[in-house]
């Protein structure tokens, strides 16, 4: 909404976008000036109405002289700018002298010169003048567009040269006392709001063979073209088609042919682009742009002439994303490209004689930009008979090639460096579409050989300057990526001429040989674009080796290194942006159609830890990544060797793979809204898988070749990967499970019977909403089908509760046990705490220490026969002492012959 909207917001719009006044009305007001008041710049006050009533008089005889002199009288009093309350009653005598022209010629000079007054500035006596006459300001700058239906040539050249003042404002000739100057933009947005640019539009209808009104039209448009309001009003007036198809009409000047092109871009940029396409794209509109093109790339030598040629192009490339313009119908097509591939593939066509296009700067876009079209064009399988034709496929493959030595050639070399990327750019487009031309020039051999002088050491200076260019300043990688592209583009097609072509020329082994090299270069600037080179060598030999046994063992050792190579990178550069999350998918797809069916491979694999790197990779957790990954580890479950390394690993917190595949069921199925309590039990036993998503879409009947959500559900989510990689470890003896675990165990373990079931269920609903009835047999069968389904639904439940229930005993056995714990070690707390106690009190407490200690015991001596006698404690009687039980006892010693006899104490 304009800002003159937005200031009038009770303005009511009558057709045609003119607006209901709804202002004040002052009295109608002529500034008579004298010679004094004239020089202190102030307005005299006259009654306008007067000279309105004169203008609408018919029947006095020298009327006609009194209304000119009434118009001249105004147009001097008002030589200085227009009031704006006064505006609605000057345009009420401007449209009264318009309407006499055609009977009176002599009003011509009149209206012309009120109209030369809109040139001059508004002005406004009041700060909130703008919002209060915005309405009639709207209405009258609206009946600009009106007095183009006066055939008049002078009057109609003036209305423009009116129109383009308001681009152009100038300040006013003298300082009128108490007025200010409106807004310099308060014309521009007055016009919008008064809908002036649709009824110009309308008037060029009016002007068909009035050139030089036309011309000045169309430059007033050029100026009203400039906002977004102007250009939808002049969309909707089919402006677009209008002025395009007339837009090859003589012209001497060459100003019909630039002022419409800029009016085209204007409203591509700044209206609808789909509507204003959609007004283009019609075979008058096109063969108009096309003898354009012609001529100017014919015959224009002019700079200027090269620069609205290509303007011209790309309105051309424009319309021609619309499928449904017609491109071929007009003959566009078959020019385009014919100029497209002139240079570069001989033609005998006399439109091409004797033009050789320079390397100026708009020679070069032009190359560029009739690349660029051919892409858009190709996109109709109509045109690829012209394609073959004009001989595209060879014309384009002149620049996939090193370049020659001392070879003269026309373009610079940076240049002729971006002409190479852009046309190994449109080879990916063109080129699938015509495998024939493709191996006829010997495509694979010859991309195959500028991806050995890409990798080669040979010196080259790369400029890395255009957008095809980006990430290859000073070396060859922009080459090698877009080469790889186009390789890409055609193993995809899945011709087994193209590949087989391609192995037999050891495409396996270069694009290996590649890969290994760009691991070995280390260049974090361009790390983006190696990523991105990685990625596609990876996809391409993927694309080569899916269903070839014999491509998969050429593909071998050195190919399943570089896999793990990849599978080895620090998880923490996938959230780079760099491209790793590229990378990743394309070694997932490269082990399924590399890997996958080569035992000797498969086996190599397993030896290395892909398992384990699979496995540390499902823990990151991305959901993008576990589909792939789950499907990849059930095919390898068919290898007997993969299920000990599924059983080995450990992740973190000695996590096993079991814990972590109930794990991301649990997840799934959470994202999914399956029905579990806070346990993870089955609520309801007769749907125990439904999702939420099939809760809300009611069962319809589907013909027997489109499958149902039942099925579908297989397809789209994990869970059916996981039961089968669990599957295949018989989901018996599996380590690190907890209970939780266990309880998700038994609903993955019947996961196929409760899928059965839901798929009967399905058939049921099904055979109900058709209103068919079975047969006896066929009823009861289904009876039991679903009572059997709901029974292991309620047996499951049924587990899962003794397992909840005995995991909640021995839960409460494990807190009585760690309760009876902390009691005696509270107890024992205790008593040592009261055993220190007692000990201070001893020590320190006074009246603690007169207390007695207790009881007075008499002890007597310990008997002679017990302890020996009163030597026996001695070194002469004792020898030994040996630990027996009860108190210690005298040993008898042998007496020694030299011993001498001892006679006992008395």
């Amino acid at each position: 909404m304009s800002k003159a909207e937005t200031a009038a917001p009770a303005e009511a719009r009558e057709p045609g976008g003119r607006v209901k006044s709804g202002s004040p009305r002052h009295p109608l007001v002529v500034g008579a000036v004298s010679e004094d008041e004239e020089a202190q710049g102030a307005f005299k006050s006259m009654d306008l109405n007067r000279v309105i009533k004169l203008l609408e008089e018919t029947d006095k005889d020298d009327l006609e002289e009194k209304q000119l002199k009434s118009v001249k009288k105004l147009v001097q009093c008002y030589q200085n700018g227009l009031p704006l309350r006064d505006l609605a009653q000057i345009f009420k005598v401007l449209n009264l002298c318009a309407e006499k022209i055609e009977n009176q010629p002599s009003f011509v000079e009149s209206a012309c010169n009120i109209l030369k007054l809109c040139g001059l500035p508004f002005l406004k006596k009041k700060v909130s003048d703008e919002i209060t006459y915005a309405e009639d300001t709207a209405n009258s700058l609206a009946l600009l567009g009106d007095l183009m239906k006066i055939p008049n040539s002078e009057l109609r050249i003036q209305v423009c040269k009116c129109i383009v003042d308001f681009y152009h404002a100038e300040p006013p000739k003298k300082h009128i006392t108490g007025y200010q100057q409106a807004n310099s933009s308060y014309k521009i947005q007055m016009a919008e709001v008064g809908g002036l640019a649709k009824t110009m539009v309308q008037s060029l209808v009016l002007l068909e063979n009035q050139l030089i009104e036309k011309l000045w039209v169309l430059k007033a448009l050029q100026h009203l073209s400039t906002s977004e309001v102007n250009c939808t009003l002049m969309m909707k007036a089919q402006a677009a088609s209008g002025i395009c198809t007339h837009i090859n009409d003589p012209d001497p000047s060459g100003q019909l042919l630039f002022r419409s092109s800029e009016i085209l871009w204007n409203l591509l940029e700044k209206a609808s682009k789909g509507e204003v396409i959609q007004q283009l794209s019609n075979l008058d509109c096109l063969q108009a742009l096309k003898e354009v093109f012609k001529n100017l790339f014919i015959k224009g030598f002019s700079n200027y002439d090269r620069q609205l040629r290509n303007d011209i192009l790309v309105i051309t490339t424009i319309i021609a994303q619309n499928p449904e313009a017609p491109m071929i119908e007009s003959g566009f097509t078959k020019d385009l490209i014919l100029f497209a591939t002139f240079n570069e593939v001989k033609s005998q066509n006399p439109l091409v004689k004797g033009i050789k296009l320079s390397n100026s700067h708009e020679d070069f876009e032009l190359k560029k930009l009739l690349f660029n079209i051919i892409v858009i064009l190709c996109k109709d399988l109509s045109t690829i008979q012209l394609l073959i034709d004009g001989k595209v496929i060879w014309a384009l493959f002149t620049y996939v090639k090193k370049p020659e030595k001392n070879k003269i050639i026309e373009w610079s070399a940076a240049q002729y460096e971006e002409l190479q990327l852009h046309s190994i750019a449109t080879l990916s487009s063109v080129a699938p579409l015509l495998i024939e031309e493709y191996m006829l020039c010997q495509g694979n051999a010859r991309v195959l050989a500028f991806l050995e002088w890409c990798e080669s050491e040979d010196s080259f200076f790369s400029h890395g300057n255009s957008f095809h260019g980006a990430g290859g300043r000073g070396n060859k990688f922009a080459q090698m990526r877009y080469s790889l592209r186009l390789l890409r583009a055609m193993v995809y097609l899945e011709d087994e001429t193209i590949n087989n072509d391609l192995c037999e020329k050891g495409t396996i082994h270069q694009l290996i040989g590649i890969f290994k090299n760009t691991i070995n270069k280390d260049n974090d600037r361009e790390e983006a674009i190696l990523l991105e080179i990685q990625s596609d060598i990876l996809l391409i030999l993927s694309g080569l080796c899916e269903h070839s046994v014999p491509r998969k063992e050429i593909f071998g050792i050195e190919g399943v290194d570089i896999i793990l190579h990849v599978m080895k990178t620090d998880s923490k550069k996938l959230q780079s942006g760099l491209g790793y999350n590229v990378l990743l998918f394309s070694t997932l797809d490269s082990i399924w159609c590399c890997i996958l069916g080569c035992y000797s491979s498969e086996d190599y694999f397993l030896e290395k830890e892909g398992i384990f790197l699979l496995l540390d990779l499902l823990t990151l957790n991305q959901k993008k990544f576990c589909n792939l990954i789950l499907g990849i580890m059930v095919e390898f479950c068919d290898n007997p060797k993969t299920t000990a390394h599924v059983k080995a690993w450990r992740g973190k917190k000695n996590q096993t793979a079991a814990s972590l595949l109930i794990k991301l069921w649990r997840k799934e199925e959470k994202e999914l809204g399956v029905k579990r309590d806070k346990y993870g039990k089955i609520i309801d036993t007769k749907k125990p898988l439904f999702t939420s998503f099939q809760e809300e879409h009611a069962i319809i009947p589907l013909p027997a070749n489109c499958p149902t959500m039942a099925v579908m559900d297989v397809a789209e989510n994990i869970r059916a990967k996981i039961y089968a990689v669990l599957g295949k470890l018989d989901f018996e003896n599996l380590p690190g499970l907890s209970a939780e675990d266990f309880v998700t165990l038994c609903i993955i373990h019947r996961y196929l019977d409760f899928k059965i079931g839901e798929i009967w269920n399905e058939i049921r609903e099904e055979i109900k909403l058709e209103k068919l009835r079975p047969v006896t047999t066929d009823i009861r069968n289904l009876d039991i089908i679903t009572t059997a389904s709901e029974n292991i639904g309620k047996m499951v439940a049924s587990l899962q509760s003794e397992m909840i229930e005995s995991q909640a005993r021995q839960d409460m056995q494990n807190e009585q046990k760690v309760y009876s714990k902390i009691q005696a070690t509270h107890k024992q707390r205790e008593l040592a705490n009261k055993s220190w106690e007692n000990f201070v009190a001893r020590t320190s407490n006074v009246k603690t220490l007169k207390v007695p200690s207790g009881p007075v015991i008499t002890v007597e001596s310990t008997p002679a026969r017990l302890v020996g006698g009163p030597l026996a404690d001695t070194d002469i009687a004792v020898k030994k002492l040996p630990i027996r039980g009860g108190a210690l006892q005298r040993v008898k010693v042998g007496k020694t012959v030299d011993e001498p006899k001892r006679s006992a104490p008395t």
